[in-house]
């Protein structure tokens, strides 16, 4: 059985709006990425308090905190961001969850990512033992144009810092969105580093985002081997089917309740039960 979770700052900014949405689908778990307009990290302790308690009325719980770490230049100052990395900790221990979402730095446009390599390792193996002191697994997903955007190049920050608290977040439509099949040139690379997955699917023609199994994400074949290797984590909704007018990833309750039925659809498919 696997477990589905959803950026539900993709449906509203308002919690209850968003809580409403995934009770609907039957969706109890949450990656934290942003309320009443605000990222996870901006968020006041006391605002956290109040989040806890809407949860806990409710019966929700938060399956990683989808933090923006690492999502910055590589030639940003590293301590100023490891303040922000102290606070993902914080969040993630406070909401109990044992996961945070991160990434592997921007890279210059127009630079070769391997002339940063030895930076990118050397910043992750610091947060890796940060997060490894606090029993925090770190979740790095594939994102275009960071250092860790392609199977390889994921397999190498993985293989190269080699450790249990740094793990994979697999992201079809990101690899799609940088010409890659994400099956040949990555599932097959990363399928034992995976600790969890994000659903979103994506078209090869021009990169536009679409429902899962709509698009070349490969999304029905990865979760179909992922599952029959023993997967029963967390299935993470990202739909990022931006309606007009809106931008930043934008959903709303309707396209995401779409893009729900589409994943259950799939997973009704090659009978995989999910809560």
């Amino acid at each position: 059985m696997v477990k589905l979770s959803a950026f539900a700052d993709e449906i509203s900014p308002d919690l209850k709006e968003q809580m409403d949405a995934l009770e609907k689908e039957d969706i109890h778990h949450i990656e934290l990425r942003g309320v009443w307009n605000k990222g996870v990290l901006k968020l006041t302790d006391r605002e956290l308090d109040m989040i806890a308690g809407a949860l806990d009325r409710r019966g929700f719980k938060i399956s990683s905190i989808g933090s923006p770490i690492g999502k910055v230049r590589i030639t940003d100052d590293f301590d100023a961001h490891l303040k922000d990395f102290k606070r993902a900790l914080k969040i993630a221990r406070f909401f109990g969850t044992e996961y945070i979402r991160v990434f592997s730095f921007f890279i210059p446009g127009g630079d070769d990512p391997t002339l940063y390599r030895d930076e990118v390792m050397t910043r992750l193996k610091v947060m890796t033992e940060m997060a490894q002191e606090k029993g925090i697994i770190l979740l790095h997903e594939n994102e275009k144009e960071i250092y860790g955007d392609t199977g390889e190049r994921c397999k190498d920050i993985l293989d190269t810092v080699a450790s249990p608290f740094l793990r994979a977040t697999f992201d079809p439509a990101n690899f799609v969105q940088v010409g890659l099949k994400p099956y040949r040139d990555c599932f097959t690379r990363l399928k034992n580093k995976v600790e969890y997955v994000h659903i979103k699917d994506a078209l090869l023609s021009d990169g536009r985002v679409v429902p899962a199994g709509e698009g070349d994400g490969d999304v029905r074949q990865i979760l179909t081997e992922l599952i029959e290797r023993g997967y029963t984590g967390f299935l993470s909704l990202e739909p990022h089917l931006e309606i007009a007018g809106r931008s930043g990833g934008f959903t709303g309750p309707e396209a995401f309740a779409g893009a729900s039925r589409a994943l259950k659809a799939i997973l009704n498919e090659i009978g995989v039960e999910y809560r």
